[in-house]
This record gives structure tokens, sequence and C-alpha cells, in this order.
């Protein structure tokens, strides 16, 4: 085996490359989702190490440290920021001209041939699910027999080997969570919805549905959801349990579509409630009552559930297949059955005008999820989305994350101006969040809980500090805007 270090290299401050959700940006308050992708090949290949600079406050120095011991390196990165992970990677190749860097993610699964072309420091990059490309990789094979492997050859000629089957077998693949208890420390990852510490994971691939702007499912996952069997993912928990005791508060199922098979969600929680584990994961908003009941009996806290818009027109538009009715009267199960729902809704996809995002803000306050996240439409290379920008002209010619890690928005529309849609964001969360139906479940929790006292008020300091920072970044693209024009 080649000593393997799978690196999620140093970013923005508070940039979370890795997000488990479907963008990569600077959140509102800090929030670090666990390196899953790294972790799951990491656990394939013995001795590996895995490294996640961003939640461990590591700089490029820490990292050049620890790589001057390994020959092989694996680097996961993101469309915002490949040019900063490439730095990274020249800075290792300086300091050992011999060793072996490589990118993964989704970006360079869909743009191979640009990335080598335009990265001459990268070796090579695994396209797809990538998780038996890299064991592969560590066990020496000849590069050009590892399927799904796009390389870089001595000569300097690029080459593309045959695609990789997606991976069925989901009971072979080992458990991430030794992995996360050797390299990684628990206490450096947040997100605000959900109880700290927590630990995320992925218990299968692929989701049915068919969002366009979603970027797993269209660049690595696929739409078949495959995935671990109910006695698998059993025994996957008794484990957590042996490593991590009562330390964990709360386990994220980062499935994108958890309760999709809803007689294996049933199965799962059966056995996290032996366990006596809280937990939580994704869902669509059209669960029905009997199956939200049969989840919180077995310790289910919370959903995190993308709405996306309070528009019919806007969700038909990105193949949503949710209706509003359903989704309000899922919303009405959940308060019944004090099931915690933590909503996620999107400006700026297509068909949006201010109408729509007003109607999209009435909607979010009128089903009142516990906590919201508003994100700008993110084409991403190799979705449905971004090839309709492409058609349509919709593209500014802004960069989808500025260089502070903030998310701007790349898209603007003839009646719809991308600061329009970034003003909008802004909007949305003081005009939920100033209500007293947001304040005082909020308050109240505080006031309960002196854990959460203390990290209300810090994510409440950031929060601000973010919208701020929106503030100075849209003047000076206006600034700019002005500036330009005037020069011609």
């Amino acid at each position: 085996m080649k000593k393997t270090l799978f690196l999620s290299p140093p970013s923005f401050d508070g940039f979370d490359g890795g997000a488990g959700s479907r963008y990569q940006a600077k959140r509102e308050i800090t929030s670090f989702w666990y390196p899953t992708w790294l972790a799951q090949p990491a656990a394939l290949v013995p001795g590996s190490k895995l490294v996640d600079a961003p939640p461990h406050n590591q700089t490029v120095e820490d990292v050049l440290k620890i790589a001057k011991d390994y020959e092989l390196i694996i680097m996961h990165t993101s469309t915002p920021s490949l040019a900063n992970d490439a730095k990274c990677a020249l800075a290792i190749k300086e300091q050992n001209p011999d060793v072996q860097v490589g990118f993964v993610g989704a970006h360079v699964a869909v743009l191979p041939d640009e990335t080598l072309r335009e990265n001459p420091v990268i070796d090579f990059v695994c396209r797809n699910e990538f998780d038996y490309t890299c064991q592969e990789l560590a066990q020496g094979k000849p590069w050009d027999q590892i399927k799904g492997l796009s390389y870089r050859d001595k000569n300097g000629n690029l080459h593309h080997n045959a695609e990789r089957d997606f991976i069925h077998d989901w009971d072979a693949m080992p458990s991430v969570l030794p992995v996360y208890a050797r390299d990684l420390d628990i206490t450096k990852y947040f997100i605000g919805y959900l109880l700290h510490p927590y630990v995320s994971f992925y218990t299968g691939r692929g989701c049915p549905a068919k969002c366009t702007f979603c970027l797993w499912p269209q660049t690595i996952g696929g739409h078949q959801y495959r995935t671990k069997s109910p006695q698998a993912v059993g025994r996957e928990m008794e484990e957590a349990k042996a490593i991590f005791g009562d330390k964990v508060q709360e386990y994220m199922f980062d499935d994108d579509t958890f309760t999709i098979d809803k007689q294996r969600a049933i199965a799962i929680s059966e056995h996290l409630k032996r366990l006596k584990l809280t937990w939580s994961c994704n869902a669509r908003a059209n669960l029905d009552y009997d199956t939200l009941k049969q989840l919180r009996d077995n310790g289910l806290r919370l959903l995190l559930v993308g709405f996306e818009s309070g528009n019919q027109q806007v969700l038909d538009g990105i193949k949503k297949g949710i209706k509003l009715e359903v989704a309000r009267k899922f919303m009405e199960n959940c308060h019944k059955l004090g099931i915690t729902v933590h909503g996620t809704f999107i400006i700026g996809l297509p068909n949006e005008t201010r109408q729509t995002i007003e109607e999209t803000v009435r909607f979010a306050c009128e089903v009142n999820p516990h906590t919201i996240q508003v994100s700008i439409a993110a084409p991403y290379p190799g979705t449905e989305l971004y090839q309709q920008a492409q058609t349509n002209g919709w593209f500014s010619d802004n960069s989808l994350v500025a260089s502070s890690g903030i998310q701007m928005s790349t898209l603007q529309y003839p009646n719809l101006s991308s600061s329009e849609i970034e003003d909008a964001v802004e909007q949305m969360y003081r005009r939920f969040y100033f209500r007293p139906q947001a304040i005082i479940p909020i308050v109240g929790e505080m006031l309960t809980n002196p854990q959460m006292l203390v990290r209300r008020l810090r994510e409440g300091r950031e929060f601000f500090s973010y919208l701020k920072e929106r503030h100075t970044q849209a003047a000076a693209k206006t600034q700019s805007v002005v500036t330009s024009g005037s020069s011609h």
C-alpha cells in the first residue's frame, strides 16, 4: 500500500467545501459537515490518514508538515475552491516533487479534461463514485488499468480511462466512523440546527429525485438510491455507540432522501430506538403522518427538508416533484408530532420574480419551520440548471463565491438582477426570524439549555456579521459596475 493522505485543504475562513448540502460556501453561521466523501475511501485504505483542515483551523504550513511523510495525496475540491486547492497542491509538490497528487469531487468528476489542462500540478482526478478508484491508486495498480481515472502520463499527455460502475454492494463498504474517531475532533463540527457534538454520514448514495440544481446525484451519486441494509446500519450504530459512548448528542443521516424507502427508514429507526440514540435525517416534504409518528417514536428529533420555493411554477420548473399543499400538510403533521424541521429555501431559481420571492417568504412564515437556511441558486457544472443557464444566457459575470467565501448570485434574469437576488436572501432571513413565532421558541431553547444559550448568542453574532459582510460585498460589486461603466 502506498502511504496515502486524504486531504480537505485549508480554504476561506469559515468555508465548508465538503458541505453535505447542495452547495459549497461560507455559511451565515459557522457550519462544518464531516468529510464523508474522503472518509469513505480512507476507510478502504489501511494505514491512510484523513486531514480536514478547515474545521481544525489547519493552515497550509500545518498541512505541509503532515504531507511530507506521504507518497499519495488525494484532495477533495469544489467549484468555488478549486483555484485555492490547486495552490495548496503546488505547495505540497514544491516540498516533495515525487509525491503523487490528485483531486476528487463533483467539479473534477464533470470536468476532468479542463481541470487537468488548467492545473498542471494535478497528476490525476477520479471521476464519478471514486471510492474504489482511490483504493486501487493506493494499492499501486498501474494507472492505465484503473477505471474512472483521468490522468497525465510522464510525457504530459492526458488519458481518460473507462467509466467505473456504481457501487451496489453497500454492505461491503466499511464504516467511516472509526476514521472519524481516529483522525477528527468531533467537537469541531457544528451545524446550527443539530445538537452538539453531532456525527453525520451516509447509509447509501444516489437520489431518485430529479431536482435540476442538486449537485451530487447529477455528478457522482446517480439517481438510483443504493443502500446498506437496516441490519448493517444497526451494526454500524452499535459500533458508533461503542466508539463515542454518550459524547455524541445526535446522529445525522445525510443520504439525499433517507426516507424515500419508508420501510427501510422504519427498520433502521427500530435499531436506533433499541440503542436509545437521538437522530435526524434529510426528508422530502411528502411523508405521511403514520410514518412520521413511527420515526418520532423511535428517536427522530429533526428533519432537514428542502422546500426551495413557495411558488408552484418555480417548483415544477426545477422538477421538485412536490405540491405546496402536500408540503403544508406535512408541516402541519410535524408540528402536531413535535418533530423539529429545518427548512431550506433557494432564491433565484428559473421563473423567479419579485412576486415569487414574496410568495416564498410568506410560505416560509406560514409553515413556520424551527429554523431556515436561504441559499442563492448555484448553477454547478454537471447540473441541468447549469445547462439551462448557458442555453438561456442567464449567467452574470460573477463567480459562485466571493473571495471571502460568501455566496454570490451568478444568475440574473430579464426581470430580476443578481443584486436583487442577493438582497432577497437578507430580506427573507430578517422577515422570517424577526417574528414572535420564530423568536419565542429559540429564546425558550436558550433559557432551558445553558449550552444552547452560549451557542445561539455566538450564532447571532456571526449571523449579523455575515449580513454586514454581504452588504460590504454588494456595495463593492455595485461600485465596480459603476466604475467599469464610466471607464467605457
